[in-house]
């Protein structure tokens, strides 16, 4: 999921140092969490994906149709 984070941020035209200011944290965390140096709970999670305009239930179905190839029964 983080690589859709990371890459609907880019397709947004959002640098790190842009999210980090509407996140209220430094370039580094934002770094951090985007190299899997740092996980980020759920409340972090969505409020990364709105600060880059992302639909965080989108980003979620995205990785679950990349990650699941079988159908449950």
């Amino acid at each position: 999921m983080i690589e859709l984070l990371v890459q609907a941020r880019k397709d947004a035209g959002i640098t790190q140092v842009e999210l980090g200011k509407r996140l209220g944290l430094r370039q580094t965390v934002v770094s951090k969490f985007e190299l899997g140096e740092r996980r980020l709970d759920v409340a972090e999670f969505v409020a990364v994906a709105k600060a880059i305009g992302a639909d965080p239930h989108a980003v979620i179905d995205a990785a679950m149709e990349g990650t699941l190839r079988h159908p449950r029964p």
